[in-house]
């Protein structure tokens, strides 16, 4: 329930932006016949896709709650109350992806079908490089520079929202390039929700307590960029001696400037959605798609 609804705000973020891209885009001039089919703007096609697109990002969330049965200790809690909450979190997020492919074929178009099929594909080989990155002790000796970030946000994070973009303009039969335009708004704009989301255990001063992040996140990285990569390495075995680490670490990465640059590349990320929106006609709805873009990089 928590993936869907967390007492604050809706979660199913992709959905509302497959929807409001197709309504700020429009029917195409090859569509014209079959504008009796529209319902406020977005074909019956498109809706079903905005669904599918939720369900699968969602099956991923429920895959990615799998707890690693060897890493567990006694105080977790029963070992079969473990292998059960596996299981049902294989069988539902299986369910899940089943239905939207079940749902993906009767959209009987071969092009969305390969798209989202690739999507699905993308998510796969993100998560398998995250695990197999988390899953190694010495995590932080791995050299990874911001071009190689990008790859791996994009596979993980933004492949699925780009790709729907893209599919959703296909179903309406839109030209190639106003395709373009909507993959670009959809990279771009979850390319900046990430850097926002890795950004704010470092621009946050309500808590008091430093809050846990990852040291491949984007000012981690940026910050290793800057200050080479021996200094790096020496600057985290230095503070791992103290119980404070995360605190330490995150004043060494302020001091830095791994997070004005993440903050100007959360930006930049930004102002290349705003651009591939300029494609699309004035409405509510692009306006809308525009405010999203303003509210991940925002930072105030």
């Amino acid at each position: 329930r928590g993936f869907v609804y967390d007492s604050r705000n809706n979660l199913q973020m992709r959905g509302l932006v497959v929807l409001l891209i197709s309504k700020a885009a429009g029917p195409s001039t090859a569509e014209l016949s079959f504008q009796h089919n529209m319902v406020s703007g977005i074909y019956s096609s498109q809706r079903s896709l905005a669904e599918i697109t939720e369900l699968i990002h969602t099956a991923f969330l429920v895959h990615r709650g799998i707890v690693n049965i060897g890493e567990l200790k006694s105080c977790d809690g029963p070992l079969k109350d473990m292998q059960f909450g596996n299981k049902m979190a294989v069988l539902s997020g299986d369910f899940l992806l089943a239905n939207a492919c079940t749902s993906l074929a009767q959209l009987q178009n071969t092009k969305v079908v390969e798209l989202i099929s690739s999507a699905i594909g993308d998510l796969v080989q993100g998560i398998y490089y995250e695990n197999s990155k988390s899953s190694e002790e010495s995590c932080f000796t791995d050299d990874i520079g911001i071009s190689t970030w990008k790859e791996q946000v994009f596979l993980s994070h933004s492949a699925l929202l780009a790709k729907s973009c893209q599919a959703a303009m296909e179903l309406a039969k839109h030209s190639a390039e106003i395709q373009d335009m909507a993959f670009q708004y959809g990279k771009h704009m979850s390319m900046s929700h990430k850097l926002h989301s890795d950004l704010q255990p470092f621009v946050k001063e309500s808590s008091s307590d430093a809050m846990a992040f990852s040291l491949n996140c984007a000012p981690a990285v940026l910050h290793q960029e800057f200050l080479g990569r021996d200094a790096w390495i020496k600057q985290i075995r230095e503070r791992s001696r103290h119980a404070c680490v995360f605190q330490q670490l995150q004043e060494a990465i302020r001091a830095g400037k791994g997070v004005t640059s993440a903050m100007d590349l959360c930006r930049c990320h930004g102002d290349r959605a705003l651009a591939a929106l300029e494609s699309f006609p004035p409405s509510e709805a692009r306006a809308a798609l525009a405010n999203i873009v303003y509210a991940v990089t925002r930072f105030s």
